[in-house]
């Protein structure tokens, strides 16, 4: 450790704080970047391109799926099928928009932060993540998807009336009213 003599007598360690700043600074990095992959990727899926793509793969595959506890075989190919696809179109976009990235570190670097339980990744990006690997929330995308196309879907907004809004008048608005006296009548 480095230490340096001050003009009044004290010493500073300046070994223990470069070697603090550097692992701040290293932290800091690697989460500027883990934020910046997924702010990228909060902007490609909610883009057309993505939408359309995995709307079509959705539409060609959703009568497959029923809502029974037993899981048919062809859902694991549809499953693969479907993580091939998503993370091909993903790492497309995301090497466009950062170069030098790549999918296998990033995928590491979301199971190191799951596992070490750092960040709480919790929000809708980490739930759309969330059905790219877990296959029953893959299969749950899937049963919404069918139940919508078939109309099985609840709709609340049969019992919504819309009406406007209008500010209530204050004790110093008066109402104009035609039955009222003229200024200066008694």
């Amino acid at each position: 450790m480095a230490a340096n003599e001050s003009g009044d007598g004290d010493q500073v360690e300046l070994m223990d704080f470069q070697e603090e700043e550097l692992a701040s600074s290293v932290s800091n990095l690697d989460d500027t970047k883990f934020d910046t992959t997924i702010g990228h990727i909060e902007d490609i899926i909610m883009e057309d391109g993505f939408q359309k793509m995995q709307g079509d793969f959705m539409e060609q595959h959703y009568h497959h799926f029923d809502d029974d506890e037993e899981n048919k075989f062809i859902y694991t190919d549809i499953h693969k099928q479907y993580l091939s696809l998503v993370e091909k179109y993903l790492e497309e976009q995301l090497v466009a928009r950062m170069p030098g990235f790549t999918m296998e570190a990033f995928s590491t670097q979301l199971e190191t932060r799951k596992k070490k339980k750092k960040d709480s990744l919790e929000g809708e990006i980490f739930e759309i993540l969330l059905t790219f690997t877990d296959f029953l929330a893959f299969k749950e995308m899937f049963l919404d998807y069918k139940a919508e196309k078939e109309g099985r879907t609840v709709d609340l907004s049969d019992g919504f009336i819309v009406t406007p809004y209008h500010e209530p008048s204050t004790s110093n608005d008066k109402p104009s009213s035609s039955t009222s006296e003229a200024p200066g009548k008694n």
